[in-house]
């Protein structure tokens, strides 16, 4: 680690300081999310959705330099994530996550906006954009399972995903969590910024809700066709900003992107060493200008 140059994220404490929590509801209840907003309030809209098993900070080190930049950036923690309601017993679904970040938009009066989205989330994105493509101006993209024939999970998630996962959850410690981030890493991250996320993962016992949560996998097979067609089909700029060194969705999904999606815009971070599954955290910088890029054309 070169303490000089690892990225570092702002304290969780701090990130959640400036946020509040919104009471919403969807068609399956109410829930209370936490949600963030930065950047001039008549600023270009943007909304920034995150991954598991993590939540909102992991924009920590991007959102402020896009609303500085201009934009009314919206962030938020998914349901069952960081700072946002955690039901034990709740079915989580990709389709409750995309109703509840409709309800987010309306709440806060939001109409048309640019989508950010990363692993988790670009499940949730494309839900939203098979459902009303017209409200999104543009679409971003970092590392995720946007086909879900390409989704390689690591084997803890495998496990978690599996009959024993409920136990496993159990088992699951900082210790554990750090490991298998490690795995997906590609650049170096800092200690301190790995237990930054734990903490998130943790309060309330969240990590006993990841065999809930990773129920995203099938649906991702459900509704592949509709979502890939979603992905390909939008007319709106798209801009896909990936880390090819990630062992989950990197370099190979990148392939079909190009492939499939010719006319996108493409930032691949490359470098020595290359991006893995993380590009907020591990190269914010980067990220952060090929979006600020991006967002003001």
């Amino acid at each position: 680690m070169n303490p000089a140059t690892d990225p570092v994220l702002p304290p969780l404490a701090e990130w959640i300081a400036g946020g509040s929590h919104l009471p919403v509801r969807g068609p399956r209840g109410a829930h209370t999310l936490f949600v963030r907003q930065d950047g001039p309030p008549a600023g270009r809209p943007v909304t920034l959705l995150h991954g598991f098993p993590t939540s909102s900070h992991d924009w920590a080190g991007v959102a402020p330099r896009l609303a500085a930049s201009g934009c009314r950036v919206t962030t938020l923690d998914l349901l069952g994530f960081g700072e946002s309601d955690k039901p034990r017993r709740h079915a989580y679904s990709l389709l409750e996550q995309a109703d509840l970040v409709e309800a987010v938009w309306r709440e806060l009066g939001i109409g048309g906006t640019a989508l950010v989205a990363h692993d988790y989330g670009v499940s949730v994105a494309q839900e939203l954009l098979a459902r009303a493509p017209s409200r999104i101006t543009r679409t971003a993209w970092l590392n995720g399972g946007l086909y879900a024939d390409l989704h390689r999970p690591v084997p803890v998630q495998r496990l978690l995903h599996g009959p024993l996962g409920p136990l496993l959850a159990h088992a699951m410690t900082e210790r554990r969590f750090t490991r298998s981030m490690r795995q997906v890493l590609a650049r170096p991250v800092a200690d301190g910024v790995l237990h930054e996320m734990w903490l998130g993962i943790a309060r309330a016992d969240g990590r006993l809700l990841a065999p809930r949560l990773l129920r995203y996998i099938d649906e991702r097979r459900t509704h592949a066709a509709r979502w890939a067609a979603a992905l390909e089909g939008f007319p709106g700029p798209s801009l896909f900003v990936w880390g090819p060194a990630d062992p989950i969705s990197g370099a190979h999904v990148l392939a079909r992107v190009r492939e499939r999606i010719p006319h996108a815009a493409v930032v691949e971070l490359g470098g020595q060493p290359p991006t893995g599954h993380y590009p907020q955290v591990e190269s914010p910088a980067e990220v952060t200008a090929a979006l600020e890029s991006f967002l003001r054309d």
